[in-house]
């Protein structure tokens, strides 16, 4: 279905919740809908094995539920703090630790439009200080309306799993410049999606600038 999306690219809708049936149930009904994206993908994956750092990124994280709770506070309504603890950026991290019982390190990180290449950046970094291989996650959902006229492109609910091990010969790199002062410019579709897009693909190269960088994804034959 992936490959298909890649070759016609569409708008990813839907609201299943994924079945997220390895968790166990008193720790899989606190995950939301974002979160069981994340963790589905994850558990599929990493296919049962443990002891490999994970690196979790999201640009937006459990924005959905931080705008419920500020709504709430706005209204004097007093705050759930189990809604709390899951709206922080590293709640699926988390979850996936304990659930898991792996102590194994674990990251999360949001660097907005680039969110996906920092969160490579910091899986080469553990695989240079000697991890046989880091499992990355990257996910996102659709935003709520009131941050509809700050949208710079159509967000969708999506997550994606690499596990992430040394370069070979025919790896994928990452590399990048500076940028300078580009307009912030309106994408088709989220960045993740798109570095998603140019995996499945092979394509032999993507080029993309996000903030004050130009970002380059290569593939060497």
């Amino acid at each position: 279905a992936w490959a298909a999306w890649a070759e016609a690219p569409y708008v990813l809708t839907g609201s299943d919740e994924p079945k997220l049936a390895d968790m166990p149930p008193m720790l899989r009904r606190r995950a939301g809908f974002l979160g069981r994206m994340a963790l589905e993908v994850a558990y599929r994956c990493i296919n049962g094995q443990s002891d490999i750092p994970v690196v979790f990124c999201s640009r937006h994280g459990e924005v959905a539920r931080a705008v419920e709770l500020l709504s709430d506070l706005v209204q004097d309504a007093p705050l759930s703090p189990t809604a709390f603890g899951l709206a922080v950026h590293n709640a699926s991290a988390g979850l996936f630790s304990i659930a898991r019982a792996d102590r194994a390190n674990h990251v999360a990180i949001a660097a907005g439009g680039s969110s996906v290449e920092h969160a490579v950046i910091e899986a080469c970094g553990l695989l240079a200080d000697g991890a046989e291989m880091v499992l990355l996650v990257s996910y996102d959902d659709s935003l709520p309306p009131v941050f509809a006229p700050f949208e710079d492109c159509r967000e969708q609910p999506h997550a994606w799993a690499w596990l992430m091990v040394p370069a070979a010969e025919d790896a994928i790199r990452l590399s990048w410049t500076a940028a300078g002062a580009v307009d912030a410019q309106e994408q088709a579709m989220p960045p993740s999606l798109e570095i998603l897009r140019f995996q499945l693909q092979h394509a032999p190269l993507l080029e993309r600038v996000a903030g004050q960088r130009r970002w380059r994804w290569s593939r060497h034959a």
